[in-house]
């Protein structure tokens, strides 16, 4: 197993990112490949001490850097030996398994779509995070990718991620929902109405129906279905409200010295509540229809976050599933086709 990583995507890159990779290497065994200036990456790994391991890696060496500030598309413009455009060149080519980056978002989508492609017969690729709820895990999906989305798109958003969630995640017969304004089988605008018919008739899916944003965190999916438009401001209002009720804690039990008695106790309670609220548990996203695994790296990510998103890159690369997608989505075909 290869997994290609951009070493100069995200605010903490590149010493957190090969960080991360070296510890990565060691928990999972699999062969790190490193994209980004040779010079800076060689700098970087002496700094943290593992100049003599990172060394003998092989390293795809390239001068540019994509920034949070660059255009999209300037992955396949004027970006082309960036990091992140080098690194996934050389998966489209097969010199590795998977590539993975904690670089900008939607360089990394169109990226993936123009340079790796689509599955055949998917219509978008999806940004699909992996964040907790009250018990366990669900996916997202778009959480940004597709700004605009026509319905057959979200019903291939719900047959890929009830695949990855079964596939990588281990949840039989995932629950597939269709986030909405209400649950209501009327409720919505046009685009929530016909989505809502082709999951409906989909086979392939558990289709569980409408939801609300508030029952999200509470077990109402396992897959959450939307637009990228909403998916995005749900996703990011879900992170902040978690990060305020954890501060609120933290505030509460230490505003006094009867508040720090209290939290002593239940101090091994509040860290593994912190550790189940923590997005960053689970490093990031697939995204979900390229034709290869592509994987995107929380974008504040330090060592141990790159290191969790490995093992889902390792996962996801080894599962098999980019096979199940083609024939899930194929099988869907006339349906989907139907609704255009």
């Amino acid at each position: 197993m290869k997994i290609i990583v951009d070493a100069f995507g995200g605010d903490n890159a590149p010493n957190e990112i090969i960080l991360g990779c070296v510890q990565s290497k060691a928990e999972l065994g699999t062969e790190i490949i490193l994209s980004g200036n040779r010079e800076k990456i060689l700098a970087a790994a002496k700094e943290i001490n593992c100049f003599d391991e990172v060394s003998a890696w092989q390293i795809l060496d390239c001068d540019d850097e994509i920034t949070m500030d660059d255009e999209a598309t300037s992955v396949v413009k004027e970006k082309k030996n960036s990091s992140m455009a080098v690194g996934l060149q050389a998966l489209a080519d097969g010199v590795g398994d998977a590539f993975a980056s904690a670089g900008n978002s939607g360089a990394l989508v169109v990226g993936a779509t123009m340079i790796v492609k689509r599955i055949r017969k998917v219509k978008r690729v999806s940004f699909a995070p992996i964040i907790p709820k009250y018990n366990g895990f669900l996916m997202f999906s778009d959480a940004g990718a597709n700004i605009e989305c026509r319905p057959e798109m979200l019903l291939q958003f719900g047959i890929m991620g009830s695949v990855y969630m079964e596939k990588v995640m281990g949840i039989k017969n995932p629950r597939v929902g269709l986030a909405n304004v209400g649950t209501e089988e009327h409720k919505g605008d046009e685009l929530r109405h016909e989505a809502y018919k082709l999951l409906k008739k989909c086979t392939d899916i558990n289709f569980v129906g409408n939801v609300e944003a508030r029952e999200i965190p509470y077990d109402a999916a396992d897959v959450v279905v939307s637009d990228g438009f909403t998916g995005n401001i749900i996703i990011k209002l879900f992170e902040g409200v978690a990060m305020v009720v954890m501060d609120k804690f933290k505030e509460v039990l230490t505003k006094n010295f009867k508040n720090k008695l209290a939290a002593a106790v239940v101090y091994s309670d509040m860290k593994e509540l912190k550790k189940t609220m923590d997005y960053n548990a689970y490093g990031g996203a697939p995204i979900m229809g390229a034709a290869k695994p592509v994987f995107k790296i929380h974008g504040s990510a330090k060592a141990n976050t790159v290191q969790s998103a490995l093992k889902l890159t390792r996962d996801y690369a080894e599962s098999g599933i980019i096979e199940e997608i083609a024939k899930a989505v194929s099988g869907k075909d006339r349906q989907i086709g139907s609704a255009e």
